[in-house]
């Protein structure tokens, strides 16, 4: 249930709200040396002012190929180059695209509750094969299963949690 959790939050970081997070291009990668190479193994990934991201590019050959990842990356970003620095302003949202953002927000929330549910099943599985082959009482299933189901609210509760504050983020102009 807490991978969920964790899968839900590196979603959300990639998100883009209006303002600059160097985990927006976690996800971006670039063609270099024959391979595909996550961003920040190709150079340094800054936020230097709320509204720009930089990419302080190690190797002069790969500023192109970074550029041309970020430009496909499908943030609707348009990086700058500046010799071995790219920079990329990151524009105002707007109001049609801040809706857009949370109906994805609420997708990705979804699957994390579809996960931690379906995480619930099993433990529920797994107790009444245990019951079955004799290993726990009828009470201790009863237990087990409440305590299995209080666990599942909790981490339901902080999914949607979650869910508002990064609503409220995108929706802040």
């Amino acid at each position: 249930m807490d991978s969920a959790l964790e899968a839900l939050q590196r979603e959300f970081s990639g998100l883009r709200t209006g303002r600059a997070s160097a985990h927006l291009l976690d996800k971006v990668v670039v063609k270099a040396y024959g391979s595909d190479m996550p961003i920040n193994q190709v150079g340094n990934v800054n936020v230097p002012e709320p509204r720009l991201i930089s990419v302080q590019v190690w190797d002069r050959g790969l500023v192109v190929a970074v550029e041309k990842a970020i430009r496909e990356a499908g943030l609707g970003l348009n990086p700058v180059t500046d010799g071995q620095l790219v920079r990329i302003p990151i524009p105002e949202l707007s109001q049609e695209r801040r809706q857009e953002l949370t109906k994805i927000a609420h997708k990705y929330a979804e699957q994390a509750r579809v996960a931690v549910r379906n995480v619930r099943r099993e433990g529920m599985d797994q107790l009444k094969k245990m019951e079955k082959d004799g290993k726990i009482s009828q009470d201790d299933h009863r237990h087990r299963s409440d305590e299995v189901q209080k666990m599942t609210d909790g981490h339901i509760k902080r999914v949607d949690e979650a869910l508002a504050q990064k609503e409220k983020e995108i929706l802040q102009v």
